[in-house]
């Protein structure tokens, strides 16, 4: 069965591996030890922590499948963005250029650094193995963080955003990038998103052009790539635009993908997630749900055939997912069909 769970320290050699794997553009899995080792540090206490308000909470999710015992994938959800460290964004505006007595009138886009997201909700950290990638399991990673969110309110922003990788080559050159670089920067995209990753984010305020950008100055090849996601991420963004996000036109400072965002009271498996009182007993159904159990520390999701009474607010499970749950009769589950 594959099921979701917390990360815990043990899972550092999967979750490494993950990091090796996913490639430059991962800005949130760098391929640092110590790093990796704070991360898992900071979901496990997250977890554990009482929470009334979103704070600086951070949590790490991983996909396992119980009959190899194999780590295949992690998703995760910052409780609230900026709070510690700025975070940053372009925004895509327009200056206009106007002269009556000349009869000119000119449109131009421009790019602002800004910090318009801090204490928003970000869904981040997804990637699921090749041998996984079937049987709606990519589906399943990014959709029960909303079954979660839903379900845990108080510890998210009604705001929730997810930054979409943007274009770059094998060797992780971006087209954007490469302008700031010869301009501003003298770093390579490799090492602006690595240092980013590991929270040395000084320089970007340093560095960065203090006023909004032109963007017809830029190379043709950067102006291409605004506001564009890696082939790889297609499917990604169009998951998450089927739930309600939407693009509002802020894009990344190093690639210029786009990030989209949506009400939580707007996204679909959220609004759609009901809750429901256990009954373990046979299922005859052949449909799909994914259900999630009501706990913080110990919660665990799958995806499952169930039997609704709708009536009375009740869910019959089988004694083996129940078992993967760790839910007992009488116990609720959020659940959501998939």
């Amino acid at each position: 069965m594959i099921i979701i769970r917390p990360i815990q320290a043990s899972d550092y050699d999967a979750l490494h591996q993950i990091a090796i794997e996913s490639g430059h553009g991962f800005t949130s899995l760098p391929v640092n030890e110590e790093l990796l080792t704070k991360r898992i540090n900071h979901s496990e206490a997250s977890f554990n922590k009482d929470v009334s308000q979103p704070g600086d909470e951070g949590y790490l999710f991983v996909m396992e499948d119980t009959e190899t015992g194999k780590v295949v994938g992690t998703s995760g959800i910052e409780a609230a963005v900026g709070l510690e460290d700025a975070f940053y964004h372009y925004h895509l505006g327009k200056v206009v250029h106007n002269s009556r007595e000349l009869g000119i009138y000119n449109t131009v886009e421009t790019l602002s650094l800004c910090n318009d997201y801090t204490g928003a909700t970000e869904i981040c950290t997804l990637f699921l193995g090749e041998s996984h990638r079937k049987n709606n399991n990519g589906r399943f990673l990014s959709r029960f963080r909303f079954v979660f969110i839903a379900e845990h309110a108080e510890r998210f922003s009604d705001t929730v955003i997810a930054e979409m990788r943007g274009v770059s080559d094998s060797d992780g050159r971006s087209p954007f990038w490469a302008w700031l670089e010869e301009h501003f920067f003298s770093m390579d995209f490799p090492t602006a998103d690595y240092l980013t990753g590991i929270g040395k984010k000084v320089f970007i305020a340093e560095l960065m052009p203090k006023y909004p950008i032109y963007v017809n100055l830029l190379s043709k090849d950067a102006q291409a790539v605004i506001n564009k996601v890696h082939d790889k991420t297609v499917p990604a963004l169009r998951l998450l635009e089927a739930e309600g996000f939407a693009r509002k036109g802020y894009v990344d400072i190093f690639d210029a993908g786009p990030t989209v965002e949506a009400n939580i009271k707007s996204i679909r498996t959220a609004v759609e997630s009901e809750r429901y009182q256990v009954i373990i007993g046979d299922v005859s159904e052949s449909n799909n749900y994914i259900v999630c159990n009501t706990k913080i520390k110990g919660f665990r999701a799958a995806q499952a055939s169930v039997s609704i009474r709708e009536t009375a607010k009740q869910v019959v499970l089988t004694q083996d997912v129940a078992d993967a749950l760790l839910v007992n009769e009488s116990d609720w589950v959020r659940i959501v069909a998939n």
